[in-house]
């Protein structure tokens, strides 16, 4: 029996992605998709699902997603299925149809929180420049 592990980072949040054959179910942290709120992260998750096609009914898909908060987390979890996805099936056409919908399902978002700076009551950047004049 194959089984395939991908994991996928935004932000703060990490998740992993188990692919094994089955019947189609999809859960995310223990919860099946179907029930998964809110309704826009459950909408980004089906992304890489519709794109897959048929693909989907031959697998079962597991995912564990901690840290970040709810966007940064369905972000993650996409990115996580769509690499497993590609890897499962290793078809290269799967991986362009991937690629011209949206480069983040297979490519991570690098981008992070930039630090605050001392003296600047809690933003990383100055907001504006004093005169005193």
């Amino acid at each position: 029996m194959k089984i395939v592990t991908a994991s996928g980072k935004r932000k703060r949040a990490v998740a992993r992605a188990t692919i094994r054959a089955g019947n189609g179910l999809v859960k995310i942290n223990n919860m099946v998709l179907d029930f998964y709120e809110p309704k826009l992260s459950r909408l980004k998750l089906r992304e890489p699902l519709i794109i897959a096609g048929d693909l989907i009914n031959k697998v079962n898909i597991d995912v564990n997603v901690f840290g970040g908060g709810i966007s940064s987390q369905a972000d993650a979890s996409r990115l996580a299925i769509a690499k497993a996805l590609v890897e499962f099936s290793k078809n290269d056409k799967l991986k362009e149809d991937f690629l011209n919908y949206d480069r983040n399902l297979l490519v991570a978002d690098v981008r992070r929180k930039e630090p605050a700076k001392p003296n600047r009551h809690g933003q990383a950047r100055a907001k504006r420049q004093k005169s005193y004049r």
